[in-house]
């Protein structure tokens, strides 16, 4: 099956002022992350705050673009896209955020929130754009009635289903959600993943979930990539990365894990030190300087992301 969307090697970097005096850094936010992902999939994205899962969230919506490598949605070069061609691309790929407070206008009520990306993408009449944000609002579980409220007088559970719901109004192929559930009590969380999960099945949906909660990872992912300060560390499939971590890196996050089975217990990996700073990255492994296993090849050669053991594994401590 062809890919919906497929990211080769892509990187961001960002320019930092150091002062009036000294030359402006470089941070690496993203350092060359590839994947594909086929329609009906869900791609989980997992690591520590600053790993760059938000910024690679950014460069696949194309708010940003990258520095370097390519991203393919539906089989075109966004890179080498003309005008008219991105437009049509950003409509195959939306995005739901991690606030659905501030992802809505406060002075905007819902029914026109859900109208104006069919105002500003297509030729719909207004009778037309009302009927198909009704139609939406029912797909997600919205009464009618919520067409003329605004966004203060909604739950937050609520309102991260206005936010679902705006973002597939469109009728995209792939979704990017950054954290969509993280601000949500834990029995609204299930209720927003079971939602997702019907969408996906009903629309084939592609998801690239963005996350740092390891059990709504479980529940929701085909597949899972391990990012640690802008490189993919590991990748495979979700059964692959929960039972048989091979990443140093991968082992200690899902050791961190909660397990809901009475008397289970897991041993727990703690990393020393913090994590450094993606403008002065270490030589070598990225993960080096907390890595248990680490030795001399590592603090000087960067490994690359091979096939070990039924995943793409970056590590010279695991064999292939």
């Amino acid at each position: 099956m062809t890919p919906v969307i497929e990211a080769r090697s892509l990187a961001r970097d960002y320019t930092a002022s150091r002062g009036a005096f000294r030359a402006p850094a470089t941070v690496k936010a993203l350092a060359g992350v590839s994947f594909a992902l086929e329609a009906g999939r869900t791609l989980a994205v997992v690591g520590e705050s600053g790993s760059g899962k938000s910024t690679l969230a950014r460069l696949l919506t194309l708010i940003e673009k990258p520095t370097a490598g390519a991203l393919m949605i539906d089989g075109e070069d966004v890179a080498l896209a003309s005008a008219s061609t991105l437009k049509r691309l950003r409509q195959e790929i939306q995005i739901v955020f991690q606030n659905p407070y501030g992802s809505l206008n406060p002075r905007q009520t819902i029914g026109k929130a859900l109208e104006e990306p069919l105002l500003v993408n297509t030729a719909m009449s207004a009778a037309e754009r009302k009927a198909a944000a009704l139609a939406i609002m029912e797909k997600v579980g919205l009464r009618p009635e919520f067409y003329h409220r605004y966004p203060h007088m909604f739950s937050g559970g609520q309102r991260q289903r206005i936010a679902i719901a705006r973002a597939i109004v469109l009728r995209p192929k792939i979704l990017v959600l950054d954290e969509p559930v993280s601000a949500l009590d834990v029995s609204i969380r299930a209720q927003v993943l079971n939602l997702l999960a019907g969408l996906q099945e009903e629309f084939q949906l592609a998801y690239v979930f963005v996350s740092h909660d390891l059990s709504v990872v479980r529940h929701i992912a085909d597949d899972v990539m391990v990012i640690y300060l802008g490189h993919a560390v590991e990748m495979g499939s979700r059964d692959a990365i929960f039972e048989d971590p091979q990443h140093p890196y991968t082992r200690a996050l899902l050791s961190a894990t909660p397990v809901a089975v009475p008397g289970a217990k897991r041993e727990r990996i703690l990393l020393t030190g913090e994590p450094p700073s993606p403008l002065s990255p270490p030589p070598g492994c990225p993960f080096n300087p907390r890595c248990p296993l680490a030795f001399e090849r590592c603090r000087i050669e960067e490994p690359p992301i091979e096939r070990k053991h039924g995943r793409d594994a970056a590590c010279w401590a695991v064999e292939a």
